[in-house]
C-alpha cells in the first residue's frame, strides 16, 4: 500500500519497526565521533615563500620551475610554493614533505593533456585495483605535511576532446576509430581476480587508463583548502592510503565521466569541510579496495567526517562503495544542503547516501550516521543500501553492513523515500530512519532482506 499525502509512514513490510513501536531508535556514540575528531589537525607550515618566477616558471611551462621551487622549499624546510596570478601550463606536479602549493587568487594552473606529461607510470589505484599507470595530475607518495591551499583553480582541462572521450561513450565524445578504456579496464579487472602481482600491471603508454587529479598516496597529514578543481581526467580528489586529511572550502566542479568529487580510500582520519560539488558522478564516495585487492590489502576507511557541505549535482552526495572489500566504517555526516542550482535548469542528485556494494566485494560497512540534511534538488532514492550495484559475480562475497542511520532529513522531490535491499543470505541490520520528512514522493519506499530497520517519525507526501 501506497502511503497516502502527508501520512506518517508506517509500512508492512518485513522486519521494519514503524511509528516508534519496538526498538527505539540507535543514537551515534559521540565518543566515537569526538574522538575521531580530536585526531584530525591540519598541518602547518613555516612562514617561508618560494615564489615559481623564482624558479624559472613561465606561463607557457611551469613544470620545471614549480619542481625546482617544491625541492628548495622542502630542502629548507617547508614553506609555501607560491603560484602568482596568471594561468600558467603545467604537467605533472611532485609535492614533498612541509610544502603547501599556494596559488594566489587570480592564479590558474591548467593541466596538459598530453598523457606522456604525466610518465614515467607510479604506483597507484585505478578503479581502487592496484595498477602502475599515468601519474595523477597532482601527486605525493609518502610525505608528511603536504597541502594545496589557496583561491586559485586547479585546470585539469577534461572536455570531450581530451581525456573524457576514454570512457568510449558518445557523450562524451567517443566515436568509432577513437581509443577507448574498455579493453584496458577489462584486463586490470581479470589481473585483480587472478591475483596477479602489482608490479606486472603495467599501463601507462599505449593504453588508456584515465589519471585522478590530486592523489596524496601513503601520506600523513594533508590539507587541500580552498581552491577551486575543475575538469579533471577522472577522480578528482583520490586521497589513498593517507592519515588524517582535511578537505575544506574547496570547489569542485566537474561533469565528465567518473567526474567522483572526493574519493577518500583507505583512509583515516579525513574531515570534508564546508566544501561545495557540481559532478555527474558521486560528489563524495568513500572506498577501500575492490574485490580481490581490497580483501588482499585489508585496509579499510575509518573515521571520516562529512559537514557543511553543498551539492548541486552527482551521483551520491555521498556514497559508500562500491568498491569497499577493506572496509569501512565510523563515518559521520552532518549538515548538508542540495538547494536548486541557479547554473542548471533542474539540480538533481540521484542519492543522500547510497551504500552500494555487490556479491563479489565481501568486506563490511559499519557505523555510519547521517543527520541535518536539506535537499530542494529533485532525488532518485534519498537513502539507498543495494547489494546489486552494477551486477552481481559468484553470489558468495556480499558485505556485511549494519548500524546505518538517517536522521533529521527533508527531500522536496523524490522517486522513492529509501530502499534498503540486501541479499537471502546476507541481511543488512540495524538501520534507523527517523525524523526526517520526504514530500513529492512518486513510489513506495522498499525494505528486503533486512532486519532491525525502524523507522520512526517518518512523512511521506505523494506526488
Amino acid at each position: 500500500m501506497r502511503p497516502t499525502r502527508r501520512q506518517l509512514l508506517v509500512t508492512g513490510l518485513g522486519g521494519v519497526v514503524a511509528a516508534g513501536i519496538g526498538l527505539p531508535a540507535a543514537a551515534a556514540d559521540p565518543s566515537v565521533e569526538g574522538l575521531v575528531r580530536s585526531r584530525i589537525r591540519p598541518p602547518r607550515f613555516r612562514d617561508a615563500w618560494f615564489p615559481i618566477t623564482q624558479y624559472g616558471a613561465t606561463p607557457d611551462d611551469a613544470t620545471a620551475g614549480i619542481a625546482a621551487a617544491v625541492a628548495a622549499c622542502h630542502q629548507a624546510g617547508g614553506g609555501h610554493v607560491v603560484v602568482p596570478a596568471g594561468v600558467w601550463q603545467t604537467g605533472a606536479i611532485s609535492l614533498l614533505s612541509y610544502v603547501d602549493l599556494h596559488l594566489e587568487e587570480g592564479a590558474t594552473l591548467r593541466f596538459s593533456t598530453d598523457p606522456a606529461a604525466y610518465l614515467p607510470v607510479v604506483r597507484t589505484r585505478w578503479q581502487s585495483v592496484e595498477v602502475y599507470n599515468y601519474s595523477p595530475l597532482i601527486r605525493a607518495e609518502g610525505q608528511t605535511d603536504i597541502g594545496i591551499t589557496g583561491k586559485g583553480v586547479l585546470d585539469g582541462a577534461g572536455d570531450n576532446e581530451h581525456w573524457w572521450y576514454l570512457i568510449g561513450s558518445g557523450q562524451y565524445g567517443w566515436h568509432s576509430g577513437l581509443p577507448n578504456q574498455r579493453a584496458d579496464w577489462a584486463e586490470l579487472e581479470r589481473m585483480n581476480d587472478e591475483q596477479v602481482p602489482v608490479e606486472q600491471r603495467v599501463f601507462g603508454a599505449g593504453h588508456y587508463l584515465r589519471p585522478s587529479f590530486v592523489q596524496p598516496f601513503r601520506c600523513t597529514n594533508v590539507l587541500i583548502e580552498g581552491v577551486t578543481i575543475k575538469d579533471s581526467p577522472m577522480w578528482t580528489i583520490h586521497p589513498l592510503e593517507c592519515r588524517n586529511v582535511t578537505v575544506q572550502g574547496v570547489t569542485v566542479d566537474n561533469l565528465g565521466p567518473n567526474g567522483d568529487g572526493c574519493d577518500p580510500e583507505s583512509c583515516t582520519d579525513v574531515l570534508i569541510r564546508d566544501c561545495t560539488f557540481r559532478t555527474h558522478d558521486d560528489c563524495i564516495a568513500i572506498k577501500s579496495g575492490r574485490d580481490a585487492d581490497g580483501r588482499r590489502l585489508g585496509l579499510p576507511s575509518r573515521g571520516v567526517i562529512v559537514e557543511d557541505c553543498t551539492f548541486f549535482s552527482g551521483g551520491a552526495a555521498v556514497a559508500v562503495g562500491s568498491e569497499m572489500s577493506g572496509g569501512v566504517e565510523d563515518v559521520f555526516v552532518r549538515r548538508l544542503s542540495a538547494p536548486a542550482d541557479p547554473a542548471a535548469e533542474e539540480a538533481y542528485l540521484q542519492w543522500l547516501l547510497c551504500v552500494k556494494s555487490t556479491s563479489t566485494r565481501g568486506g563490511y560497512v559499519h557505523n555510519v550516521d547521517v543527520r541535518d540534511v536539506d535537499s530542494r534538488a529533485w532525488m532518485y532514492r534519498p537513502l539507498e543500501i543495494t547489494f546489486s550495484y552494477q551486477g552481481g559475480g559468484d553470489q558468495s562475497l556480499y558485505p556485511d553492513v549494519r548500524d546505518i542511520r538517517f536522521d533529521q532529513v527533508r527531500v522536496a522531490r523524490a522517486e522513492r523515500a529509501y530502499r534498503i535491499v540486501g541479499a537471502e543470505t546476507q541481511h543488512i541490520r540495524s538501520v534507523v530512519v527517523s525524523n526526517s520528512r520526504f514530500d513529492q514522493v512518486a513510489a513506495e519506499a522498499v525494505v528486503q532482506y533486512a532486519d532491525d530497520v525502524t523507522i520512526r517519525n517518518v512523512l511521506i507526501s505523494g506526488s
